[in-house]
C-alpha cells in the first residue's frame, strides 16, 4: 500500500439520495428499496462535515492547568454554492420547498411502437395534450407531439411516426402543454381580470394551480392568437371549467374569437411552500467523494457523508453579466467518515439530464417588480433594469439535542421564511413611493434557455430601505429590501409565499 502525500480538490465528488426516515437510507436498518442517487456540481463549499465541540475540565488545583478536553457534542452542516440550471435543482428544490413537486403528467413508457407510447400510467394525460420526449434513442422520440389519443393505464398515441421497441433507461414523456380545438378558445377582456375562455376544454382538468405560470401560444400561427398581447407568459389567477383568468401578463390583453385557431398552452410543473398536511419535510444522505488514499487501488474511494441532512436555506444570486447561481445549506444530525475499505454509499449516480447554464444577459425572460392589482395584469412596472437581485429562503431548521445523543436525534423547522435585496436602476420615485406606503407589491424572475424555463414568483412583497444611491458620475440606483408573505391577503388562493414554475418546453417564440 502507497500512501499518497495529498488529494487534490478536483477529485472530489458530491451526490445525495433521500433518506426513507430521518438518518437511514432505503435499504438500510430494515428500509425497503433502494437509494437513488443524485449528482452535483458544486462551485464551493461551506463548512461541509461535522464540528466536534470539546469541554475542557478545569478544577480547582495547585498547578492551574486544565485537563484534556472531553467531546461534548457534534454539529453536523454543509453548504454548496452551484450554478443553477433547468434541471440540476428539480428534484432538491423539493426537500428545499417542504413539499412534492406538481407534476403535469410523467412516465417512463416501456416500449414505442408505431406511433404509440406504451405506459403503465396515464394520469395527467389527455387527447389533445402536448407531449415532450427526452433521453430515447430515436431523436423523433423526444419531439413534441400532439397526442391524439388515450388508452388507460395502457397506451399514449401521437400523431406522428415514433419508434422504441426497448427505451433506454430514465426516457420518459411529460405533459407540457395543451392545444385546444379549432376555434375553440378565445380571449375574454370584459371582466374584472382577463381571460382565456372555452366551450369544449375543462380548464380544472389540466391539472393547473393558481398562482403558476403558462405561456400562451405556440410557434405556427394557427396555434396562437392574432393579438400579440395575448400571447406570452401569463399568471394564473383563478381556475374555472371554461374560464382561465390572468394577473400577471407582459402586455395588457385584448377581446378576441380564435375563430380558426387552435390555441396552444403551454404549462409546467409546479413545486411552492405548501401548508396543512400538504407539507413534506424530505431528509437526505449527502455524500462527498474525498479520493482515494493509496495510488495502486484508485477504486478505493474514501468519503465523507451527512446524515439526516435537511436543507435549511436557498440562496438564489441574479448578479450582473455572470451565471444565474445558488447557495444551499443542510442542517444535518450526524456526519460520518467511511474510510477506502468501506467505500462510498452512492451507486449508479445520475447525473441532470442535460441542461446549460442560465447567464444573466440573455437568459432573463423577465424580472418584473410592481404593484399588486386586481385589475390590471400588466401594471407599470417599479423599475426598467436591475444591476443585482438576491432571494433567500430560510427553514430555520434547528437540530434537536439530547441527553445520550452525540450530535441530534432530530431537527425542528421553524417559520418559512423568503428575502431579499435587489438593485435597480432609479427612474422615477414610484419604487420609492411603494416603499413609503408600505404598498402590496409583486416579484416575479423567469430565465428561459434552449426551450426550457424556471418562473420564481412571490405574489405579496413588503418593501424595504429605498434610499437612493446617489455618486458623481454614476447613474442613480436604488437598493431595495424584499420581505415576502403569503398572498392570501391578496387571493386566498394564492396561500404560497413563494412559487416555482418549471416548463419543461417552451415554444422558440418564448
Amino acid at each position: 500500500m502507497v500512501q499518497v502525500n495529498k488529494i487534490d480538490s478536483n477529485i472530489t465528488g458530491l451526490a445525495f439520495a433521500e433518506e426513507a426516515v430521518l438518518g437511514s437510507l432505503p435499504g438500510e436498518n430494515g428500509n425497503a428499496g433502494a437509494p437513488v442517487w443524485y449528482s452535483l456540481a458544486p462551485n464551493s463549499y461551506n463548512d461541509f462535515g461535522g464540528e466536534i465541540i470539546t469541554v475542557a475540565p478545569n478544577p480547582i488545583n495547585p498547578s492551574r492547568q486544565r485537563r484534556k478536553g472531553v467531546t461534548t457534542d457534534l454539529n453536523a452542516s454543509g453548504g454548496i454554492n452551484q450554478n443553477f440550471t433547468f434541471s440540476n435543482f428539480s428534484n432538491l428544490m423539493q426537500g428545499i420547498m417542504f413539499a412534492d413537486t406538481r407534476e403535469k403528467g410523467y412516465e417512463e413508457p416501456t416500449a414505442v411502437t408505431a406511433s404509440v407510447f406504451e405506459v403503465a400510467s396515464t394520469t395527467g394525460f389527455l387527447v389533445n395534450s402536448l407531449i415532450k420526449g427526452q433521453g430515447f434513442t430515436s431523436a423523433g422520440n423526444d419531439a413534441l407531439q400532439l397526442v391524439t389519443a388515450v388508452v388507460a393505464d395502457t397506451s399514449i398515441a401521437v400523431g406522428a411516426t415514433v419508434v422504441d421497441a426497448a427505451p433506454v433507461a430514465r426516457s420518459n414523456i411529460r405533459n407540457v402543454g395543451h392545444q385546444g380545438s379549432t376555434a375553440d378558445i378565445d380571449v375574454d377582456n370584459s371582466g374584472t381580470l382577463p381571460a382565456v375562455t372555452s366551450t369544449l376544454l375543462d380548464f380544472t382538468t389540466l391539472g393547473l394551480v393558481p398562482g403558476q405560470w403558462v405561456f400562451v401560444g405556440g410557434d405556427s400561427a394557427s396555434n396562437r392568437f392574432v393579438t400579440a398581447a395575448n400571447n406570452g407568459l401569463k399568471r394564473i389567477r383563478s381556475i374555472a371549467a371554461t374560464r382561465l383568468e390572468f394577473d400577471k401578463s407582459d402586455a395588457a390583453f385584448v377581446t378576441e374569437t380564435g375563430t380558426g385557431l387552435d390555441i396552444r398552452i403551454f404549462f409546467g410543473d409546479v413545486v411552492r411552500n405548501e401548508t396543512g398536511a400538504l407539507i413534506k419535510r424530505r431528509s437526505y444522505n449527502v455524500e462527498r467523494l474525498l479520493g482515494a488514499p493509496d495510488d495502486a487501488a484508485p477504486a478505493q474511494i474514501q468519503t465523507e457523508v451527512l446524515v439526516g441532512a435537511v436543507p435549511n436555506e436557498f440562496t438564489l444570486n441574479v448578479p450582473s453579466a455572470d451565471l444565474l447561481n445558488a447557495d444551499v445549506t443542510f442542517v444535518a444530525t450526524d456526519n460520518a467518515q467511511r474510510d477506502a475499505s468501506v467505500g462510498p454509499k452512492q451507486t449508479s449516480v445520475l447525473a441532470p439530464f442535460s441542461a446549460k447554464e442560465y447567464n444573466t444577459s440573455s437568459d432573463v425572460s423577465r424580472i418584473r417588480l410592481s404593484v399588486v392589482s386586481d385589475t390590471d395584469p400588466a401594471p407599470v412596472p417599479l423599475f426598467a433594469f436591475v444591476t443585482e437581485a438576491t432571494i433567500s429562503l430560510n427553514n430555520n431548521v434547528t437540530p434537536n439535542k439530547a441527553v445520550g445523543v452525540l450530535g441530534a436525534f432530530d431537527v425542528t423547522a421553524g417559520t418559512f421564511t423568503v428575502s431579499g435585496n435587489l438593485t435597480a436602476y432609479f427612474s422615477n420615485v414610484s419604487a420609492v413611493l411603494a416603499v413609503r406606503n408600505n404598498s402590496d407589491v409583486t416579484l416575479d424572475i423567469g430565465f428561459i434557455r434552449d426551450n426550457q424555463g424556471v418562473i420564481f414568483d412571490f405574489p405579496l412583497i413588503s418593501l424595504g430601505d429605498g434610499r437612493l444611491n446617489v455618486e458623481v458620475d454614476q447613474p442613480i440606483t436604488l437598493p431595495l429590501a424584499t420581505d415576502m408573505a403569503s398572498g392570501e391577503d391578496i387571493d386566498a388562493t394564492l396561500d404560497h409565499t413563494m412559487l416555482v414554475t418549471y416548463f419543461n418546453y417552451l415554444p422558440n417564440a418564448a
